[in-house]
């Protein structure tokens, strides 16, 4: 009987974002809330 087995370790490690990074992701994040605000408001009429 044989018995093959393969293995694979996989990390994954958390990167740091820059202050550039950081302030675009806000942005991001504004302006997606802003469009959802947007579209709410306008499906009630």
């Amino acid at each position: 009987m044989t018995l093959n087995m393969l293995f694979f370790t996989i990390t994954i490690k958390k990167r740091k974002m820059t202050a550039e990074e950081y302030l675009h992701q806000q942005n991001i994040k504004k302006l997606r809330d802003e469009i959802i605000d947007k579209t709410l408001f306008y499906r009630n009429f």
